[in-house]
């Protein structure tokens, strides 16, 4: 992804109005209309430039918007319908779908110590 990143041409302030509408909750049917494409545009336009659909591109957007009020301190439940899901099951079951962690390991590892290097200790 980093690659294609680098490689590509300047962002599109398309994609910018894009990203900014499914942060702000639109669903995919009103971002489509307020950017002026169709359906299938904005899913061919989304694959290119992110790797995946509109659609998962609002879950993932959710899922860092749910998280950051996590590493914030947030409760989970409060974080899940701030962010926009429907409950904290609904939170937990995208954050192991789409982060490949439950909530409470990755609450774990967010609030945790930055490890230190290999063959580091500390002393008393």
């Amino acid at each position: 992804a980093l690659r294609r990143a680098a490689a590509a041409e300047p962002p599109d302030p398309l994609l910018r109005a894009v990203v900014d509408a499914l942060e702000a909750g639109r669903t995919v049917a009103a971002t489509a209309d307020a950017v002026g494409l169709g359906a299938r545009q904005l899913h061919r336009r989304s694959l290119d430039a992110f790797g995946y659909g509109p659609k998962t591109l609002a879950r993932v957007l959710r899922l860092q918007r749910a998280l950051t009020l996590v590493r914030d301190g947030v409760p989970f439940a409060d974080a899940a319908l701030a962010a926009g899901c429907a409950d904290q099951a609904h939170l937990a079951r995208e954050t192991r779908e789409l982060a490949g962690l439950t909530l409470g390991a990755y609450a774990a590892l967010a609030n945790s110590e930055t490890p230190q290097p290999s063959g580091s200790t500390t002393s008393a």
